[in-house]
């Protein structure tokens, strides 16, 4: 059933012609009623059915303008690597003790960053981490040498780009009371990376089929992308 402030907004917005993200941000921040400070999210439609295989898009791309959002990283590494995470202000730092707190379901973190040679034991925790998306992947920069700038990177205002079975791919690019020059930043980083991403793989036809933006308790509008990918 829904809400009072929700019947107040726009109807059957995601029907509109396409607008370029500059014209609708506006409307988006008039739509976000709620007392608190708003995430304004992107959903993509890629075209991940291919005749001979299946499109698994996994990426993270760092936001110039940052999420607005603090995250725990925890970072699982050597002893001599211990002081590293910690300058670069890790929230949580161990070796094997650490290890062995996660094997027992402490999770009390949102990011999982770890060295090459520690990879080893976390990766026998699978069933612990991978229903969580915590597992370290070096595609995505979490299984790495360099812990400082894994970390700092993290903090500073990553996401990661991952479509489900279907074909959407969600992620927020800010917040509510973010400048509109920073949210635009923040979508021009995700689209170079997809158009990045699509350089990488064989498929036929264009991989964004459609991009639609709202806010967290708000309505959609689709986007016009500048140039077909």
């Amino acid at each position: 059933m829904k809400s009072k402030r929700y019947k107040k907004l726009p109807e059957k917005t995601n029907e509109l012609p396409s607008s370029k993200i500059d014209s609708v941000l506006s409307l988006i921040k008039s739509n976000c009623t709620t007392k608190f400070d708003e995430s304004v999210d992107l959903n993509f439609r890629i075209n991940n059915k291919q005749k001979k295989n299946e499109v698994n898009l996994r990426a993270v791309v760092n936001l110039p303008g940052g999420t607005g959002k603090s995250v725990k990283v925890a970072v699982v590494c050597e002893e001599s690597k211990i002081d590293e995470a910690k300058n670069a202000n890790a929230d949580v730092v161990g070796g094997d003790d650490l290890v062995e707190k996660i094997k027992n379901g402490e999770l009390n973190f949102e990011k999982l960053i770890c060295t090459p040679s520690m990879m080893i034991k976390l990766s026998k925790l699978g069933k612990v981490l991978g229903p969580k998306g915590l597992m370290p992947n070096p595609k995505l920069g979490t299984v790495t040498n360099d812990i400082s700038k894994a970390v700092k990177e993290a903090k500073a205002g990553q996401v990661e780009i991952r479509n489900d079975k279907d074909g959407n791919i969600g992620l927020s690019i800010g917040k509510k009371s973010f400048e509109d020059e920073k949210l635009i930043k923040n979508y021009s980083a995700v689209i170079d990376a997809l158009e990045k991403e699509k350089s990488n793989l064989t498929i036929k036809g264009d991989l964004v089929k459609q991009v639609f933006i709202t806010s967290s308790m708000g309505v959609s509008y689709k986007l016009k992308l500048d140039k077909s990918f």
